[in-house]
């Protein structure tokens, strides 16, 4: 056996975690299809192969467009269930035994979807997760961060009401204009309330926004944050600090962050010492659910076996789960 196939083989094999995953993001175009059929959605495509040849892009807006097109489906808590559902038979056959899922109720709340169903439909599938394939989670709420922080108070109001699901917030949406001090407030108040905060940054954004993210939102985890190898000073806190950065190579490669896998930073920041690993972010339309990931990108940056495992642990320490689990998972990959 070859070290590809070796790496190929020990990805399928190991317990896994998934911390930067957004459940609209897992819409398949047969589920975007199906539902629109059952809720009567009027959507602008006549099959799934013209959802899915629509499924191209060429930066993050252009994305989004038809990311909340795409939500426009979603209505009932049925729907809601099967679309986390979907995502965990995927999760089962990648082997990830952990995941930590975004959801975006500001994609909801205007078409007067409540945020009850939202949460109750993700949520009740995710307890038939751990029920029936004992594959734990945890559920981060995110902010849309081109609308305003006043829009963002009400939606941490109602998640209020869920503390018993919900764990932290994240922000999320078009970086580019919209920097985290804009959300000071809001993230004081979801820190209050005993939330843990995330938060996307250095995407597409500057090195200066995983500053003000760390310092004005007091993020425990830095979602992407593939531009801080532009600020060195940023590197050496980072690495010191092990503060967490979950990367999405196909992602970044499908939103033109760079122009191919082979041209990724990730090696770069994993030969730094900062705390990297590989997600999937928004795999039916970028290409790949995690497994997809981590091979695609052992294959482009010519990564070792070491490497690969170091990715998978970074993942399940920079995880919210507890201790005990922690050094279970970490066992396990050994």
């Amino acid at each position: 056996m070859n070290n590809f196939e070796s790496i190929i083989q020990f990805i399928n094999q190991s317990p896994k975690t998934e911390l930067h995953l957004h459940i609209e993001g897992s819409l398949e175009p047969e589920l975007m299809f199906k539902l629109s059929k059952r809720n009567k959605v009027e959507i602008p495509f006549k099959s799934v192969e013209e959802i899915r040849s629509a499924y191209n892009f060429t930066n993050l807006d252009s994305f989004l467009k038809i990311y909340y097109q795409g939500s426009k489906v979603l209505i009932n808590e049925e729907d809601f269930f099967d679309l986390t559902w979907e995502y965990i038979l995927r999760c089962k056959q990648d082997n990830i035994v952990h995941t930590e899922i975004f959801f975006d109720p500001q994609s909801h709340l205007p078409r007067g979807v409540s945020f009850d169903t939202v949460i109750n439909g993700i949520h009740k599938a995710l307890k038939k997760a751990k029920d029936e394939f004992n594959i734990s989670s945890k559920i981060i709420m995110c902010f849309l961060r081109h609308l305003d922080e006043e829009s963002c108070f009400d939606v941490l109001n109602q998640a209020c009401n869920h503390k018993d699901k919900i764990i932290g917030v994240g922000l999320d949406s078009s970086e580019k204009g919209n920097p985290p001090s804009k959300f000071k407030r809001l993230f004081e108040k979801a820190i209050a309330e005993g939330f843990l905060t995330v938060a996307h940054a250095g995407e597409e954004g500057p090195p200066e926004y995983i500053w003000d993210s760390l310092n004005l939102l007091k993020i425990k985890r830095v979602d992407h944050g593939v531009q801080c190898l532009n600020d060195e000073k940023l590197v050496e806190k980072l690495v010191k600090d092990q503060i967490p950065l979950t990367v999405c190579p196909l992602s970044n490669v499908k939103l033109c962050v760079f122009d191919k896998l082979e041209n990724h930073n990730l090696k770069k920041m994993l030969d730094k010492g900062l705390r990297v690993m590989v997600n999937s972010d928004d795999p039916a339309y970028f290409g790949g659910y995690l497994n997809k990931n981590l091979i695609e990108t052992s294959k482009a940056l010519n990564l070792e076996l070491l490497d690969v495992k170091k990715l998978i642990e970074n993942s399940f320490k920079s995880s919210f789960l507890n201790d005990e689990d922690k050094k279970k998972w970490l066992k396990k990959i050994n």
